[in-house]
């Protein structure tokens, strides 16, 4: 399908296509813009709606995230040929923290201070909420203990994949009920507020030394850690682990009160949940189904210790 126009922007290339395809469009202005075509079925057109007007919120307070750009209608969403829906935010400058599956780059100091700037930012990103007062009609996915644990999942019951053996299904089972008590426990203390919940490398944007998190499309109501366990669950295999995780945790922690140990546990929710993600989306025999799960099972090990 040929991308739509957004006030009058020009797509160049396509960026990435995997929730949405994203395309970097030019502005007549001589500004970029990144024109995203939403995937079919995985929001509403409300819990779009929804992500724009936090993301504004968040700029208006701010914040390096992307704002919304509306149509030559004015409209900040549109629907396109075929029924699915775009939108178009700000291209903010900077080249992303990493990749996927690809070691980071630079030395163990290097990304020791980038980390702590980010949970510097995540802490920024956190408080923010807290001086919002979210709109009657705001519905985004809920992160929550349900949305985490809970008989169905947001991204799927993780315990049931298909690639799991009898000893690794029950494995999933027994992490799935420590992590359930954990945040019933955590929840006691601990509000449920506005938060990214996919801060992957390829979503943090660097600029010399200052950071900028794109892509809100799975943002929902959650724990504010989730987003450092987000970060960590990609660093697992970092030689420089312990480093990274020390480093995001104080920089949130100068902001904002932190449990270290809570950090980890929702590093173990997100490997659980992406093994769940993996399952409507990967071939049976993908690679990427065993390592997520192994992956998973490693945080297990290392967190329920």
């Amino acid at each position: 399908m040929r991308p739509p126009h957004n006030g009058g922007g020009t797509p160049l290339a396509l960026i990435r296509n995997r929730e949405n395809a994203v395309f970097r469009m030019a502005l007549p202005n001589g500004k970029h813009a990144a024109l995203r075509l939403h995937r079919m079925g995985y929001q509403t057109k409300a819990a779009i709606a929804s992500e724009l007007w936090f993301c504004g919120a968040l700029a208006d307070n701010g914040l390096p995230v992307p704002r919304p750009l509306p149509a030559q209608n004015g409209a900040d969403l549109v629907t396109v040929q075929g029924g699915r829906m775009a939108t178009a935010v700000e291209w903010l400058p900077g080249a992303p923290l990493g990749e996927a599956g690809v070691p980071l780059a630079g030395s163990a100091a290097d990304q020791a201070a980038q980390h702590h700037a980010l949970g510097q930012l995540l802490a920024r990103i956190h408080s923010a909420p807290l001086s919002l007062n979210l709109p009657s009609t705001f519905d985004r996915p809920s992160w929550d203990i349900d949305g985490l644990t809970g008989e169905t999942p947001f991204w799927g019951r993780f315990w049931d994949h298909a690639a799991l053996t009898k000893p690794e299904r029950d494995q999933m089972q027994s992490a799935r009920q420590f992590l359930r008590a954990a945040l019933q426990t955590h929840a006691k203390t601990t509000p449920i507020i506005p938060v990214h919940a996919d801060v992957l490398r390829e979503n943090i944007l660097v600029d010399g030394k200052a950071l900028s998190l794109i892509d809100f499309d799975d943002s929902g109501l959650g724990f504010p850690l989730y987003d450092l366990g987000t970060v960590l669950s990609q660093n697992l295999y970092e030689p420089a682990f312990a480093d990274i995780r020390d480093a995001l945790i104080a920089g949130y922690k100068g902001l904002r009160p932190t449990d270290a140990a809570m950090v980890d546990i929702f590093t173990l929710a997100r490997c659980l949940a992406s093994v769940g993600w993996t399952m409507p989306r990967l071939a049976p025999d993908d690679l990427i189904m065993r390592s997520h799960i192994a992956r998973a099972l490693l945080c297990a090990k290392r967190v329920m210790a």
